[in-house]
């Protein structure tokens, strides 16, 4: 490939992230089930902005601070002491627009925070259903990229690597990419693509386990479809704002 394509990196876990170079790269924050996604539709939706947080504890105390919605799970459920949960559905327009959300996960906030701390160069959050703004920003930047996985609790998802696979599927011959777990990421995107809610419930995904043992089905499908929420989101200054 040519010298002058900008590269492109997956990691599939957080507990990798130190491997990448973080300073150079714009971070892609993956956490399709359920906080990017939730993220891309509050901001679709009109939220003024959400601010992410990695403890429940900052949550309440920002909550308190500032005039907005505390938010936030923990294992898949409504986190304690908090008002809403992590459900794209808790986020219509007629309830969000105009509101700020202060927002804590169990795991997409905490690598949002790592690249933080890892000086990245920007940091924006991708899910299926803001794909494409996703894919059109890291187009547009020319920057070197790295495609988060927020996975679970530092173990491996099939969901989020998905998401890798299809932003590579789409965007991949504007990079050089030289990282087999883009290359298997893809490989997954391309098995899965057709259908992939029915493929992340015959793989028996854990996350899909996890979720539909709550009665979530519907929060995944809405999850793993595309362009519903297409916002291109953007973090500066301790926010997240759709740009």
């Amino acid at each position: 490939m040519p010298a002058n394509k900008p590269e492109l990196y997956t990691c599939l876990s957080p507990s990798l992230l130190d491997l990448y170079d973080v300073e150079k790269s714009i971070v892609v924050i993956i956490d399709v089930l359920r906080a990017t996604s939730t993220i891309a539709t509050a901001l679709h939706h009109g939220a003024k902005a959400v601010i992410p947080v990695d403890s429940v504890a900052a949550c309440i105390r920002i909550g308190k601070q500032i005039d907005s919605i505390t938010a936030g799970e923990r294992d898949g459920q409504i986190a304690e002491g908090l008002e809403y949960g992590n459900s794209p559905f808790e986020y219509p327009r007629e309830f969000i627009n105009g509101k700020t959300l202060v927002l804590t996960t169990t795991n997409g906030t905490r690598l949002l925070q790592m690249a933080l701390d890892n000086n990245a160069k920007a940091i924006i959050t991708g899910s299926f259903p803001n794909l494409s703004a996703v894919c059109d920003y890291l187009t547009a930047q020319k920057q070197h990229v790295i495609l988060g996985c927020a996975a679970w609790k530092n173990r491996i998802n099939i969901e989020d690597s998905l998401f890798a696979g299809a932003v590579i599927n789409r965007i991949g011959k504007h990079f050089s990419i030289n990282c087999d777990s883009s290359q298997m990421a893809t490989t997954l995107y391309n098995d899965a693509k057709d259908d992939l809610f029915q493929f992340m419930k015959l793989k028996n995904a854990s996350h899909y386990k996890r979720l539909s043992a709550f009665g979530l089905e519907k929060d995944i499908q809405y999850c793993l479809t595309e362009d519903i929420a297409n916002a291109t989101v953007v973090y500066e200054a301790g926010k997240l704002l759709s740009k």
